[in-house]
């Protein structure tokens, strides 16, 4: 005859959803940080190839002989779009206005514990813009 006070395995079932629940909490601060990261990783990826396509001066106007400083447009784009491809990012890159030239980039960072529920990467998109060569004398300033 069994005991009415019986309670073998009844500690199971919370154990197992405890299990469960504390699993969940750290998998999302796992992947929330993951997402922080693309975040940060997207903002300073868009800014430093912001930087490296607002220094490009028309070496050929430059050097010949007028001494001209003056912004060669299609090297500042083509600076910009080089960082982006050897950093593996995506992004686009344009010449707003008269002097600005804009970034703009999406970093993907993979999940683990949202894999599970079919999400298997987070992303971000940042902006970042720079003054072509500021300081620089000349028309296309």
């Amino acid at each position: 005859m069994r005991s009415l006070c019986d309670d073998r395995g009844s500690i199971t079932p919370y154990a197992l959803i405890f299990i469960i629940i504390l699993t969940m909490f750290i998998g999302l601060a796992v992947d929330g940080g993951a997402k922080l990261r693309a975040g940060w990783e997207a903002v300073g990826t868009a800014q430093e190839a912001a930087r490296a396509g607002a220094g490009q001066v028309d070496q050929t106007a430059a050097y010949s002989g007028r001494g001209r400083f003056v912004i060669d447009r299609t090297a500042a784009v083509r600076a910009a779009e080089s960082y982006l491809a050897a950093g593996g990012h995506r992004g686009s890159v344009s010449i707003t206005g008269t002097r600005t030239l804009l970034v703009r980039v999406t970093v993907t960072k993979p999940t683990w514990m949202l894999s599970m529920a079919g999400i298997g990467s987070v992303s971000q998109t940042a902006s970042a813009s720079a003054d072509l060569a500021t300081g620089v004398e000349g028309e296309n300033r």
